[in-house]
Formats: C-alpha cells, structure tokens, sequence
C-alpha cells in the first residue's frame, strides 16, 4: 500500500529569479535543487533498487549497528528524513531491515518519485513533505529513523537530531550515513572540478567532439553545481557528529568511517560520466567503474582503516538509540 500525503506540486524548472533568491536562502535552494534533480537523480548516481543497491544500503547498516541489533531485525515502521528518491529506506526494508516505512522531504519533487519507486516495489510506504528541523509526527511514532546524506544539507543539524529523537519510540534507534567528512569533502570536491576541468576542455578538439554533451546541457549542469555549493552547507569530523548526537539526547552512539581511494576513483569517475554524453560509456564502463570502487572499498576497509585517521575517510556515519527511561537519558 503506498499513499502521498497531501503535498505542495514539484517545481522541476525554476525562473532565474528563484535561483537567484535561492542563492541567499538555503531552504528555498534545497527545494529548488532537489526537485530539478528528481526524476534525473537515480541515474546520475547510479541509483538502482536491485541487488546491488540492496547490498550497498545494508551494508552501510551493519557497518553502524552492532551485530547483536542486527539479529534483532526488522524493525517495524522507520522514517527516512531527506528521503531524495527513496534509496536508502526503500532498500533497506528490501534487506530486511524494517517492514513499512515513511519517506519525508523538502523537495516535493523527490517525495513524488520516492513514494512512485515505493509504489513500483509493493513496498508499504508513504510519502510526505516534511523539514527535518520540525519532522511533522508525534512522539514515540518510529522504531527506527535513516537517512543518508542528509544532514550536510540541515541548517540546524543538533536541532534535527533532537526531532529525530523525539519522534523515535524509546529503545529506537537512528542511522545517518553518507555524510561527508570535512577532510574527505576538500578532496572529493578538487578531483571533481579538475575532472571536469579536463572533460570539457578535451572534448573540445577534433575527433572528441561526439563525446561531449551539448553546451546547454554542460551550462544547465554548471547552474545545478553552483545551486549545489549552496545546498551543501557541512562537512564534519566524526567527534562533531558524536557531540550533537549525545546533546540530542541519544545514547550508544557510534560513528564509523568508509571510502578513502575509492572517493578518489568515484568522484572523478561520478564527474566524467556527467560531462558526457548520457549512454555513450556502455555497460563495460559501469561494469569497471563499480567493480574498481567495490575493490578499492575493500582495500579501504581491510588495509587503510588500519593506520588511516577516521576523519580522512570521505563518508562517515552515525547512529544512536533513544533512552528507555529518563535515568539511563542522565547517565549519557
């Protein structure tokens, strides 16, 4: 059963008025970015609801939770704040982790395709627009609360994990992964625009033309970059996330760390395959550019993780679990 709560329309093709508003106003950019990006986010970032992406969400869950939770699954109803198209959430109940779920975004755009991706999956899924700093549920509602790369996007991030808190039921736990590491990000974001830098300006010469995309397509996707930069608004170290977590109110919380060379491959490769044109790499190319990040992701875990500082990986994550009773909220 999927149903949409009653819910603002997307607005998928913004005035350059709006854009320039949006510049000083970083709700209005989130809406604005997130519902020009909706019905165009899954293949730009590869985002599927087989398999492979149902490995890649469980897999960021048992890297957070301890093994003895994981025994426990699944949760009943969980709540995906920032829900984009559904990813995290929609793969997650695929994995077993929870049996129904909410989706809640700003962008009304994204909501619209995550409750339509629910819909297509027969899972039991709703969809609302919702701002993470006053989550419209009451308390006590959620066994479980995820969210993935959503909390760099939260003005108040403390603010957002006190909701998240509040609407948990007591012993219930939240999962934010995906969230970029403030040394990560500074890397992440050079290899990308000096791949882009290389892309545009290569596929300029004689003979390469047919590999680059129209110019209003690369001006269109330049616009989304520099709406993106406002819509970014943290990094974080992991002791950042710990901190606002505990003042929040949560206990038992952990963060953990993912993605060292295998953001170095990924976001130039992520960069080159925007500056092209759509179909034009093939199936070999994603075929090396997943096996090549599942490689390096290995190495990261097994080899780097060892003697490499968590703060320099590129993704780090955080959960924690609301109290069962106001003395063991005390003694955090």
């Amino acid at each position: 059963m999927t149903s949409t709560h009653e819910s603002p329309a997307p607005n998928p093709h913004a005035t350059a008025e709006q854009v320039e508003a949006a510049m000083k106003d970083s709700k209005l950019a989130q809406v604005l970015y997130h519902d020009w990006e909706a019905e165009s986010y899954d293949d730009k970032w590869s985002i599927s609801y087989d398999q492979r992406c149902v490995d890649y969400a469980r897999g960021r869950f048992d890297a957070a939770v301890p093994d003895e939770v994981q025994r426990e699954l699944p949760y009943d109803r969980a709540l995906e704040l920032g829900c984009g198209t559904g990813f995290f959430l929609l793969n997650l109940i695929q994995a077993g982790v929870a049996r129904r779920g909410s989706v809640t975004d700003l962008s009304p755009g994204m909501v619209k395709v995550a409750t339509r991706n629910g819909q297509g999956l027969g899972l039991d899924i709703d969809g609302r627009v919702a701002d993470a700093e006053g989550i419209p549920y009451e308390d006590n509602t959620f066994d479980l609360v995820v969210g993935h790369a959503v909390l760099h996007h939260i003005p108040d991030v403390e603010l957002s994990l006190r909701e998240v808190v509040r609407v948990l039921k007591p012993g219930g736990r939240f999962i934010f992964a995906g969230e970029p590491t403030t040394v990560g990000n500074r890397y992440a974001r050079e290899l990308s625009t000096l791949t882009w830098r290389i892309a545009t300006n290569v596929t300029k010469l004689p003979g390469l033309r047919e590999w680059r995309r129209p110019q209003t397509e690369l001006d269109e996707s330049s616009r989304a970059a520099a709406l993106e930069a406002v819509v970014d608004l943290h990094t974080f170290d992991p002791a950042d996330l710990e901190r606002m977590a505990r003042n929040a109110g949560a206990v038992e919380i952990r963060t953990a760390s993912e993605e060292f060379t295998a953001a170095m491959l990924g976001w130039p490769v992520r960069t080159f395959e925007a500056a092209v044109p759509p179909g034009k790499l093939g199936w070999g190319w994603a075929k090396f550019a997943f096996g090549s990040w599942t490689s390096l992701s290995w190495v990261d875990a097994n080899v780097w993780r060892r003697v490499v500082p968590k703060g320099w990986f590129y993704n780090v994550m955080v959960t924690g679990v609301k109290p069962e009773s106001p003395a063991e909220a005390a003694g955090s």
